[in-house]
């Protein structure tokens, strides 16, 4: 089939990408020339794991291209999906709709016939509803919005996208033409549906919900198991193997309950934000009331790490070499958007510290964000007379360091665990100041 993709950011880039994998002809639209022209080449703006092999692929078999002219798009394809970003309002929690309005404001009037507009991204509940009576106003011909949310984990996007453990697809029910819809969305995933993948038909309110309540759940999650660290800490128990015994229970399994410095990225912080702020808007903010202790518990864990830092460096960070292993949020990512580890970096260095930081893939993206901070191009430049080392990011090469590695170039052989993902012992035995969160 035909298709479009609005927004070429890490959502629609590889939405686009994929559906040409899938054997769908598909153009990818963004307003930005510059990621327009990489995106063509066979560039992807930044790093995913096996979507740039996906891209340059397709745009080889004539699946697949790129532009920033809309009446091409809105002229290509009667299915339209929506990717652009719902990111945080400044200064307030909910989400800003400015770029999924920009779409539909600027797509509908151009449709010279009946069309749908498939929404991908994450927004509050209510706004595919809003939508569909938005589009129709503009448009001269019959618009249908229906709603389709990913569940990408960045890293593994390319495998989500062409092998999800669900697909939902959200429908206007009241709608005549909504069954044309389901008709189409159910060819393009033709080959996902006949692998048996489920496929969940709902309304577009509960589709909406899915995602921003799978996030809201993974991060109460995390948050739970990071308050437990807490009691951990002050009572000498260990949170790790805590965690072990509690994923052997099939109601609760192991996976999400790994303490440490806590969640950050482009979506979970500021979708169970915005799930906070629509709630209130509907007047069940007290259903939800719980995310702010979330949200408290997460922030927290940041702070902490800068005071094991500074009691690691005698009690002042002032005038200290410090070492921070990771820019991105996670490993297998260069996204530095809410990152835990960046934030930790920028307050140390607020506290008067020399802050040296190496990330395999985020060192560009983290320069944009805090240029005053210092980069590293490898572990022993960035650790090279080190007071404390901090392993903020679970990248393979930071798990796979051993106290040989370091020991030539640190000054202080002390070391912050702020992932729990290293093996205190054998640190511990050669010599080293070992510190975990919620571990002895």
């Amino acid at each position: 089939m035909r298709c479009t993709v609005f927004g070429t950011g890490y959502l629609g880039a590889t939405h686009a990408a994929c559906m040409a994998e899938l054997g769908h002809d598909v153009v990818g639209v963004d307003v930005d020339p510059g990621k327009v022209a990489k995106l063509a080449d066979g560039v992807v703006p930044f790093y995913e794991p096996g979507l740039e092999e996906v891209l340059q692929r397709n745009l080889a078999a004539g699946r697949l291209r790129f532009t920033t002219d809309y009446s091409d798009a809105a002229a290509h394809a009667d299915v339209h999906f929506l990717g652009v970003g719902t990111p945080q309002k400044k200064g307030e929690y909910g989400a800003d709709l400015k770029y999924v309005h920009a779409v539909v404001d600027t797509l509908a009037p151009m449709l010279e016939r009946p069309a749908m507009i498939v929404g991908k991204s994450t927004v509050p509940v209510g706004t595919a509803a809003a939508l569909g009576v938005r589009a129709r106003e503009r448009a001269k011909v019959d618009v249908e919005v229906a709603w389709n949310p990913e569940f990408l984990r960045e890293g593994f996007a390319v495998q989500d996208t062409l092998r999800p453990d669900r697909l939902v697809l959200g429908l206007d029910h009241g709608r005549e033409r909504s069954a044309w819809v389901q008709e189409h969305i159910r060819e393009i995933y033709a080959d996902l549906i006949a692998a048996e993948i489920p496929f969940l038909l709902t309304d577009l309110a509960t589709a909406e919900l899915v995602k921003v309540s799978a996030n809201a759940f993974l991060a109460t999650k995390i948050s739970f198991i990071n308050a437990v660290s807490e009691v951990c800490e002050a009572t000498g128990a260990d949170v790790t193997m805590l965690a072990d015994a509690l994923g052997y229970d099939a109601r609760i399994g192991r996976r999400f309950l790994n303490a440490g410095l806590g969640f950050g990225g482009g979506c979970l912080p500021k979708d169970i934000r915005a799930f906070m702020a629509r709630s209130g808007e509907l007047g069940a903010d007290h259903a939800v009331a719980f995310l702010r202790e979330v949200d408290n518990i997460n922030m927290r864990r940041r702070t902490k790490v800068v005071d094991m830092a500074a009691r690691a460096c005698g009690g002042s960070l002032l005038g200290a070499n410090v070492a921070v292993l990771g820019a991105a949020f996670k490993p297998e990512s260069d996204d530095v958007r809410d990152s835990p580890a960046l934030n930790v970096a920028g307050m140390i260095q607020l506290h008067g510290a020399v802050v040296t930081v190496y990330d395999p893939k985020a060192v560009e993206n983290s320069r944009r964000v805090f240029p005053t901070l210092n980069y590293a191009t490898s572990v022993s430049e960035a650790c090279d007379r080190a007071d404390v080392v901090l392993v903020l990011t679970e990248w393979n090469e930071f798990t796979a360091l051993t106290p040989t590695d370091l020991d030539p170039v640190v000054r202080s052989r002390s070391i912050i665990d702020g992932r729990n993902c290293l093996d205190s012992t054998a640190w511990r035995a050669a010599g080293w100041v070992y510190a975990g969160l919620g571990t002895p």
